[in-house]
């Protein structure tokens, strides 16, 4: 017992020591990548040549009147270079000789004799020379269009481009609502300075529509009859969905309304709007019923997004407030006595 005490008393200053050697040792470093962080301090500076080399800065493309998109895809590779100047000097040696003649007491005995007498002058030169030039990394920061119906693909920015990188930006533009000759620009902000990208769309009037042949017409007719959503889908959205998107009131009429009420070979089952025979009241909710959900059993398809159609609610608002307006109101016959 008395040995166990003896050999418990000496184990535990080593403990201790070893404890508090634990204790006092550093906790091990934690390290993590390190995080990119891009510089900013020529963003707003004009970017200059020799960074980017793209195919062309200034794009034209050719388009049609109801066409849905132009597109446009500007090519470039990183060229950068860092480059290292350094000074070389050149020092040149001259030396002139100047011709003088003797004078005084000795030249009358010696008669007159000539000396030449050297000076040297030294030129020095300095020129700047080019010690190295090293490719770098280029990174976009930012690629903004000029207006919400252009967008630009790329990968998420900051953009990395390591030295010798070819890649490209695919643009697209909405030309909903457009015509004529449109312009664009996309601004293009690098880590060394920013440029603008030209776009130009020349858009053209669209063919006329050829007129449909009885044969078509009666699959037209019988597709509705089957399904009164069809005119939305296929072929047909060409003439009775594509074009609605931006239109309101009169010309939203004019491109999904006029196409069967006003025609003038259309089926007997539709009726012309312009000379109603059943009674309608001054509503616009009457309008917005007919022109939201359709009515089932007839070739009238409901226009709603909600229900499968192609209109949202401002649109279905603006078209009910334009109906209301231009169709009157008929109002029921008298009951006969």
């Amino acid at each position: 017992m008395r040995l166990n005490r003896i050999l418990f008393a000496l184990a535990v200053p080593f403990f201790a020591v070893a404890v508090f050697r634990a204790a006092s040792q550093p906790p091990a470093p934690v390290t993590s990548a390190p995080t990119y962080v891009p510089d900013y301090t020529h963003a707003n500076e004009p970017l200059p040549p020799g960074f980017l080399a793209w195919d062309e800065t200034t794009k034209s493309v050719d388009a049609t009147n109801g066409q849905d998109f132009a597109r446009f895809v500007f090519s470039f590779t990183n060229v950068a270079m860092a480059v290292t100047l350094g000074q070389a000097t050149n020092v040149s040696y001259t030396t002139n000789f100047t011709i003088v003649t003797n004078q005084g007491f000795w030249a009358v005995f010696s008669g007159r004799k000539y000396s030449a007498i050297p000076s040297v002058t030294s030129n020095t030169n300095v020129f700047t020379v080019t010690n190295s030039a090293t490719p770098i990394q280029v990174t976009i920061l930012t690629v903004h269009p000029s207006c919400g119906c252009t967008t630009a693909e790329l990968p998420p920015t900051p953009w990395q481009l390591p030295p010798g990188t070819n890649s490209s930006i695919r643009v697209a533009v909405n030309l909903a609502g457009k015509s004529g000759i449109v312009f664009k620009t996309v601004t293009v902000t690098t880590d060394k300075g920013k440029m603008d990208l030209m776009l130009k769309i020349n858009i053209s009037a669209a063919p006329p529509p050829q007129p449909m042949s009885e044969a078509d017409r009666a699959m037209g007719v019988a597709a509705a009859k089957a399904d009164r959503q069809a005119v939305f889908k296929g072929d047909c959205v060409n003439c009775h969905a594509k074009n609605t998107e931006g239109k309101y009131g009169q010309q939203l009429y004019a491109v999904v309304c006029a196409v069967c009420h006003d025609a003038e070979h259309r089926a007997s089952m539709v009726p012309d709007l312009h000379n109603l025979k059943d009674p309608t009241p001054t509503s616009e909710e009457f309008w917005r019923a007919w022109i939201t959900s359709g009515k089932p059993g007839t070739l009238m398809p409901a226009f709603a997004t909600s229900q499968g159609g192609p209109l949202n609610e401002m649109q279905i608002g603006s078209l009910a407030a334009f109906l209301n307006v231009t169709i009157p109101p008929r109002a029921p016959a008298p009951a006969a006595k």
